[in-house]
């Protein structure tokens, strides 16, 4: 009898203590309130909230303003959006940030500038500013059919406009110009032979032009921006900064960093390791290594297989927690490679492609490393997956993280077979880019589905989507929506028929929660729900009911990573942090900002 009062006793006890926890955690007060908002969850169901409620880095609560006022305590802050649209932050599945943050400061971009003109009078002022020992250059990001003129710029353009200051400009991973200037501190003449897959291109004398070609492969234009002189350790720091705060500007709050040509483990991580360090990385930062010498590949994966650890740390403390090696890709293999240059036929990968793939694959898989795999065309895909089904033969992938990068013509029949393997597709907005290029190679048919988004997605493939900036298209993502929604190129050409568009609520779930269900990280980010992680971002209009062919022109008036803002304008005074100045003082950057609206 005692024991049993015992017993009613302690349970009595516990209940009362679990009802003590769960009314705490009812009563719990935000440090953080956004209210007179437009709280878009994008949740199945999408949502609108007025309010959210944020407490250290997860959301608690999501409603209506006087739901949530219920979680604002005398400590918490509070911001009124006054109306404004709020969406969960920006995830660019692909794109190359580590590389481009060590340049950022010395490049000009010519992302979103509508005329040739302005781009040329961009040019000749940044070449009266930069120093001798330096050059000008434009590094992607851009499209002549973005200009009122629908033209490229001549070379006769460029020279003009640059005089004796030396100066790089690519376009894509197509083609680049020199200016004579560049011709000369790069020696190029006319016994300069082209290097394999590039073609120098020379006049009747047999000297440069200026122009260089991929043909096939982009090696060339790697190589030539490689020999070009780079910022100071400082300097680079600073434009490391600058650009992360860019892309907070336009309310990007992760990227998974694909790599690159001519980004080497460990020592190009050096700038991004130390500001994660000293918990001055404002993105969430996975990456991936990419093998950087032909025929060495294998050699490179098993050195990192074995010191490094993929995944995210417990001991890391940066905010936000999120830098960390996530694996191999995005060119696993040099063979393996078919860059999509529109411009040319598609390229024949040499028949040592899978010989060269395969032990990279296995050594992955038997490590347990997520991989992710560069294919624009369907051919390279169904080459790969033959390598991937026989490595999966031996020692199953079950659900080991790995996906396709492109696959702009990727077929039903390797959907398939990446469906029944448990991989998933990162797509871009590189037609966006170079659509014209591509319906004028293989037709405007074949083009209303580069890639096949609604296949994919009608067979419950993991999609995400992102911007492959910055040397091919531009780190602006609202570009990426506006093609995915309008169909059509920053020349407005109309590349996706409208049967194969998706809706601004569809397409913006590929730039949220689509790269996390890539990683398998969908169920604590990419929405605005109670338990997720706080990444979201206040927008200076409305997405869901503008004008389409203003979606490109979007941008952040908040962000806020891991609980933390880490961008705010004008709009919202109080919450704006000191500028950090632009060095060194001849950057493009300081005289013109990055993306251009003009």
């Amino acid at each position: 009898m005692k024991k049993s009062i015992r017993h009613l006793l302690v349970l009595t006890s516990l209940l009362t203590v679990s009802s003590l926890g769960s009314n705490l955690y009812a009563q719990e007060k935000a440090d953080l309130v956004i209210h007179n908002a437009k709280v878009h969850s994008m949740e199945n169901n999408y949502t609108v909230a007025e309010a959210i409620a944020i407490k250290g880095n997860k959301i608690i609560a999501v409603g209506s303003n006087q739901e949530i006022k219920k979680n604002q305590g005398k400590n918490s802050k509070v911001i009124d959006a006054k109306g404004k649209t709020v969406i969960p932050g920006l995830f660019d599945s692909h794109a190359h940030v580590i590389r481009a943050g060590r340049f950022y400061n010395s490049e000009l971009r010519w992302d979103g500038v509508k005329s040739l003109e302005r781009a040329l009078q961009l040019l000749k002022e940044q070449a009266q500013r930069t120093p001798k020992d330096q050059w000008v250059r434009v590094v992607g990001g851009w499209s002549p059919f973005q200009f009122k003129e629908q033209r490229d710029p001549t070379l006769e353009e460029i020279n003009a406009a640059t005089g004796d200051v030396p100066t790089f400009v690519l376009y894509l991973y197509g083609k680049a110009y020199l200016n004579k200037a560049g011709i000369k501190a790069l020696k190029l003449d006319e016994n300069t032979e082209n290097p394999i897959g590039g073609l120098i291109e020379k006049d009747k004398e047999g000297k440069p032009t200026g122009m260089l070609f991929a043909e096939p492969n982009a090696f060339i234009l790697y190589s030539t921006l490689g020999k070009l002189p780079e910022l100071s350790k400082e300097e680079k720091i600073n434009s490391t900064l600058q650009y992360m705060t860019e892309l907070n500007r336009l309310g990007i709050t992760s990227v998974m960093d694909a790599g690159g040509g001519f980004q080497n483990y460990p020592d190009d991580y050096s700038i991004t390791d130390e500001l994660n360090d000293q918990g001055k990385i404002t993105l969430r930062l996975p990456h991936y290594l990419f093998a950087q010498k032909k025929g060495q590949e294998l050699n490179d994966y098993t050195k990192w297989v074995g010191m490094v650890d993929v995944g995210i740390h417990p001991k890391a403390t940066a905010i936000p927690r999120d830098y960390y090696v996530a694996g191999a890709g995005e060119n696993i293999v040099s063979d393996a490679g078919d860059f999509e240059n529109f411009i040319f036929p598609r390229p024949e990968l040499p028949d040592s492609m899978e010989t060269q793939l395969l032990p990279v694959i296995r050594l992955l898989v038997n490590n347990r490393w997520p991989f992710r795999l560069h294919a624009t065309y369907d051919q390279t895909i169904g080459r790969m997956l033959d390598v991937i089904e026989a490595v999966n033969e031996e020692n199953p992938l079950n659900d080991l993280v790995w996906f396709i990068d492109h696959a702009e013509t990727v077929s039903e029949a390797n959907l398939k077979r990446i469906k029944a393997l448990g991989g998933g597709i990162a797509i871009q907005n590189r037609m966006s880019f170079q659509g014209e290029n591509f319906i004028r190679r293989y037709g405007k048919k074949a083009a209303n589905e580069a890639p096949p988004i609604h296949k994919i997605l009608q067979m419950g493939i993991p999609l995400g989507l992102g911007t492959d900036a910055t040397r091919v298209s531009s780190y602006n993502p609202w570009i990426a929506l506006h093609w995915l929604v309008s169909g059509k190129t920053v020349g407005d050409t109309e590349v996706l028929s409208p049967d194969h568009r998706l809706s601004r609520a569809q397409a913006l779930q590929l730039l949220t929660k689509g790269g996390y269900e890539l990683i398998k990280q969908g169920n604590e980010k990419g929405l605005l729900k109670k338990g997720y992680y706080a990444d979201l971002a206040i927008l200076d209009e409305d997405y869901f009911s503008i004008d389409e062919s203003k979606i490109k022109e979007l941008k952040a008036n908040l962000t806020i990573v891991d609980g933390k803002i880490v961008y705010a304008d004008e709009q919202f005074p109080g919450l704006t942090t000191k500028k950090l100045e632009v060095i060194p003082a001849w950057s493009p950057v300081k005289h013109y900002g990055g993306y251009q609206y003009q």
